[in-house]
This record gives C-alpha cells, structure tokens and sequence, in this order.
C-alpha cells in the first residue's frame, strides 16, 4: 500500500517537471504528456486512498497524513475539472505542483492506521472533513492561479490581455467555490461540536484559524464585488489568504494544541 503512495507522489513530481518544461518551451505533446503522467498519478492516488480506506473501515481523513492526502486529492479532481471546461493549460501548471507540495507534506506525517476517537465517529464526518478537502483544493488551485498571474505580468503580458482576464475570473471563482465549502465546513463543524463536546463554538484554535481565513476571504470577495477590484491585487490577495489556509490546516496542529490536536497522530 505505502509503495502505491510513494508511486503516486514520485509520478505527481514528474508530471509537474514535464509540464513546466512544455511551459517554458511551448510544446503542446509535452503537455499532454505531462496530462497523462498526472492521471496516472491520481489512478495510483485514488487506488491507494480506497485500499486505505477499506483496511481502516471508515473514511480515509481522521488524521493529519490522511487529511493531507485527500487534500492533495481533491487538487487534482478539481484541476481536471476546469482544465476540461477550459482546456487552458495553467489550469494544469497551477494544480501538478500544488498536488506534488501537499503530498509531500503527507508523506512527512506518521501513515500508521488507528482506530478514530469517540468524537470523530459521527455522521458529521464525511460532510465537515470531506468540505474542508475541497475547500482546501480550492484556494490552492487559486493561489496557484495568483502566482501564476503574476508570474505573466512579470513576463510583459497586459492585464487586458483576454488569457490574463480569464485567468484572474477564474480565481476569483474558485475562491467563491472554495469559501462556500468553508462556510459549509465551519456550520458543519459547529454543529458537530455541539453534538461531541456540548458547545457550538469553544474558540478552539483550529476553530480561530478558520474563521480567521473565511473572514480573510469574505473581505477578498468584498473588495472585488463591492470596490471592483482585478488583476494583480487580487492575485497577491488570493496567495496571502492560501498562506491563513496553510496555517490552519498545519501550522494550528504543530503550534498551537487543542481540541483539534488529535488531528496530528
């Protein structure tokens, strides 16, 4: 099983190698090559999360290691998806190595399967974890977009440009997409905590962290509603605001213990 793990991140890495070299050359056979090493990669992924989750008798995403696989997973669900809606290719050069980043992140994590504490063993579950996977994806996929946008401006491209213009919406409507998943996640999550714990809310760190991000994104979505805001500051705005979501997906577990701790093991 770790071998089809270890598989899919080393194809994951290959595949983003791939399609940076066909960005940087233009070669339209690279990156389909380099599409077709992806999947593969995922074929590997998905095989691995389903032995997964069959030996451990539930849902593979009751601990850190596995949340951040399925994160990873769903990256690579969601960058198919607008790559076959849009079939623009930065769709694939933000997700390759935004997948190979947070799986390597997994692969640093205890993979032994344990047995889920009391509190993890509700219908709230597959709901509140599977949101957040999503959610997660989401907002990387938009920072991805964000560097990427930047990085053609760099380059001398116009933010008229019709690529650019289409690049910079999408963000935006990923982050729309990802900030509903996290509403969802954060109302899932309260009401589950009232179930396990008698509390809708404790101000848990990881509960803090949340609402931080989702606050953080609320206002990314004001300034481009209300103040019509476009282009390169939403792109700094999308990467600072993926910094919030890497914080409360890692850094709360590492530093700041809680409710939430048993995440970690």
């Amino acid at each position: 099983m770790d071998i089809c793990f270890f598989a899919a991140l080393i194809i994951y890495f290959l595949a983003s190698v791939i399609q940076f070299v066909a960005s940087a050359m233009k070669k339209d056979g690279l990156h389909k090559i380099a599409r077709v090493v992806f999947l593969a990669g995922f074929v590997l992924h998905t095989a691995y999360t389903v032995w997964r989750g069959i030996v451990a008798g539930r849902l593979p995403l009751a601990n850190q290691f596995e949340f951040a696989s399925g994160f990873a997973w769903a990256i690579v669900v969601l960058g198919f998806i607008m790559y076959s809606r849009l079939k623009q290719e930065w769709v694939m050069t933000a997700a390759m190595p935004m997948t190979f980043l947070i799986l390597s992140y997994a692969a640093f994590q205890p993979m032994q399967i344990k047995d889920i504490m009391p509190a993890l063993r509700s219908t709230w579950f597959a709901l509140h974890i599977g949101s957040a996977a999503f959610s997660y994806a989401s907002f990387a996929i938009s920072a991805g977009l964000g560097v990427g946008y930047l990085v053609q401006l760099k380059k001398g491209k116009s933010a008229d440009d019709p690529r650019m213009k289409q690049m910079d919406y999408l963000g935006y409507r990923v982050i729309c997409l990802g900030f509903l998943l996290l509403t969802v996640v954060i109302f899932s999550g309260a009401i589950w905590a009232e179930q396990a714990w008698s509390s809708w809310w404790s101000w848990d760190p990881k509960e803090t962290w949340a609402l931080i991000t989702w606050i953080f994104y609320a206002i990314y979505l004001h300034q481009r509603l209300r103040l019509k805001w476009q282009g390169k500051r939403m792109a700094w705005l999308a990467i600072i605001a993926f910094i919030l979501v890497i914080f409360t997906f890692a850094g709360v577990n590492l530093l700041l213990p809680g409710l939430h701790s048993y995440a970690t093991t």
